[in-house]
Parts: structure tokens; C-alpha cells; sequence
């Protein structure tokens, strides 16, 4: 499992990364305040993990 989430960070990290920006400008999502919440779907095929991540939106900050 946790193996699955090094690799869906490695393939789809840097997309993930340019559509935060897109959609709110240059900055980080935190994890320091971050919900989640894990259902399961239920599927003919089979059944699915559905994980949603709600993280605070950190703009970077110029020095």
C-alpha cells in the first residue's frame, strides 16, 4: 500500500503539482492541518478505495 502511494506520487506528482498552481497560484498544500477520509466503492469489476485529501493551500511567501 504504501508502496502504491510512492508511485502514484512518481507518476502523477508533477501534474497534481501544475493544476494546485493552475487553479490557486504558486504555492504548497499543507499536511500540517490535513483531512482525510477513505470509502470504499463498490464496483462490479471490483471494489474501489476512494481517498480524499483536504489540505490548507500555503502560497509561497517572497524574503
Amino acid at each position: 500500500m504504501i508502496y502504491r502511494f510512492y508511485e502514484i506520487m512518481q507518476v502523477y506528482g508533477m501534474p497534481i503539482k501544475a493544476v494546485i498552481h493552475e487553479k490557486f497560484g504558486d504555492g504548497i498544500m499543507s499536511a500540517i492541518d490535513l483531512m482525510m477520509d477513505i470509502e470504499k466503492e463498490e464496483d462490479p469489476k471490483g471494489d474501489r478505495v476512494k481517498i480524499i485529501m483536504s489540505g490548507k493551500f500555503l502560497p509561497y511567501k517572497k524574503w
